[in-house]
């Protein structure tokens, strides 16, 4: 059991060796350029800013080209009305050959055209807000499993370490039972808790593992299982945030307020649109085109038509059942509801913004705490364990002081991770991710 557990970390450690260090920059990056997600929502903005443009707005003429043919057969049948002859045709063929372009342009609509054309422009802006959304989660889901992931090494070094110092409690008991000091409850013993941590040890390989997995999946590595090597071995974190400036970017560059503000731009455009129906609209269209009708009966063999045609429409919607008054009374309900919802919004930002801050701060203290807590039960492990091998000292007592090492460690590790988790956390609510993510 205890070669096996040495020959899989060995070969562990001569594979990770021959990896590319990744640190969290590379991580990020790799993941902007290759996760799925991230490339599904730069196609979806793709699509947006292909949408804004002069001709959808409806700036530009429409222009059509068309041609036609047509015909009848019919059996034809006629009476005069001052002497009776009746008249009777069959097969009669008539048909007719037209071919032309037309274009049509609306000159003014009530400014609709204008606040159209705007409308387009904010939804480009309002997607490229959702694209940057996007990629803000995936920063933080990235970076959040990168520490994840530096955290799970370090519970391995500290169960290894563990695992260690049992099996070093474990030869000392197996040595001075031989001899006849220690009863065999204390070879047991010390073999349960030997195997104890090594069972951790296991359990926590499957952990790192699954961490991995979901690094190498969020990078949108094919071999998810692919061995990864990072560049940092602790976790660090920026302590000395301010909260002032930290609240002065979020207000300012809250992803989550500006897309509220987008909102709210536009159903002011909803309204400028219903009111455009407040004007007189004017359309100009052209035309140029050639016709030719075929008549069997007629006194012509055929007859062609070939010129330009043009024509001026000036309108106005006189009443409409009063559509156009609840629209503008349902456009300016809608103003209020919006700035109503930033102001929800933005209260809601403010209650997240002390929660998370208050976290950052407790577990900073938290970390400064547990980092004197593990200085001094590593000092009283090492007291113990000379009393150990002096016998002044009971297996279960070294067993005690082993275990608060162990959750020393655990908590400070806990606190560090939390710490960085918060630092991310504020740096995406204040709109800083993208330039701090990687410190």
């Amino acid at each position: 059991m205890k070669k096996t557990i040495f020959t899989v970390f060995l070969f562990l450690g001569i594979s990770l060796q021959a990896q590319d260090i990744n640190n969290l920059e590379s991580c990020i990056e790799r993941g902007l350029e290759r996760n799925y997600g991230i490339r599904i929502t730069k196609n979806t903005q793709r699509i947006s800013d292909n949408n804004s443009n002069i001709g959808n707005a409806g700036y530009l003429p429409t222009i059509d080209l068309s041609a036609g043919y047509s015909g009848t057969l019919n059996n034809e049948k006629s009476k005069l009305r001052n002497n009776g002859i009746i008249t009777e045709n069959k097969q009669v063929d008539n048909n007719s050959l037209s071919a032309g372009v037309s274009l049509n342009w609306t000159i003014f609509d009530g400014f609709s055209i204008q606040t159209n054309y705007k409308k387009l422009k904010e939804l480009q802006q309002a997607g490229e807000l959702n694209t940057r959304l996007t990629i803000e989660n995936f920063i933080v889901e990235i970076s959040a499993e990168y520490y994840n992931y530096v955290q799970q090494n370090i519970r391995l070094q500290n169960w290894q370490a563990a695992v260690k110092l049992s099996k070093e409690r474990l030869r000392i008991v197996e040595a001075r039972y031989s001899i006849g000091s220690l009863s065999r409850l204390d070879l047991q013993q010390a073999k349960v808790d030997f195997n104890a941590d090594s069972s951790k040890l296991i359990l926590q390989q499957e952990t790192l593992f699954a961490s991995r997995i979901k690094l190498n999946r969020l990078m949108a590595v094919e071999n998810v299982e692919s061995p990864l090597l990072t560049g940092d071995t602790l976790i660090e974190f920026n302590a000395l945030i301010d909260r002032e400036t930290a609240w002065q970017e979020t207000e300012q560059n809250n992803i989550f307020l500006q897309l509220a503000k987008k909102e709210k731009s536009l159903s002011l455009l909803e309204l400028k649109m219903a009111q455009s129906r407040n004007y007189p609209y004017l359309k100009l269209n052209a035309s140029y085109g050639f016709n030719q009708n075929r008549l069997e009966l007629s006194d012509y063999q055929y007859q062609n038509t070939l010129g330009p045609g043009y024509g001026i429409t000036l309108g106005y919607n006189l009443f409409n059942g009063f559509k156009n008054r609840t629209e503008q009374r349902n456009a300016k309900i809608q103003i209020e509801n919006k700035e109503l919802e930033y102001n929800q919004l933005l209260l809601s930002v403010k209650s997240d913004f002390a929660n998370i801050f208050m976290a950052y701060q407790n577990n900073i203290g938290l970390t400064l705490l547990e980092t004197e807590n593990l200085q001094t039960a590593r000092e009283n492990y090492e007291i113990a364990m000379e009393r150990y091998k002096l016998g002044d000292l009971s297996g279960i007592e070294l067993r005690e002081a082993q275990n608060s090492l162990q959750a020393a460690d655990e908590r400070l590790i806990t606190a560090q991770y939390n710490t960085k988790f918060c630092e991310i956390l504020l740096l995406q609510i204040s709109g800083k991710i993208f330039t701090n993510a990687s410190r």
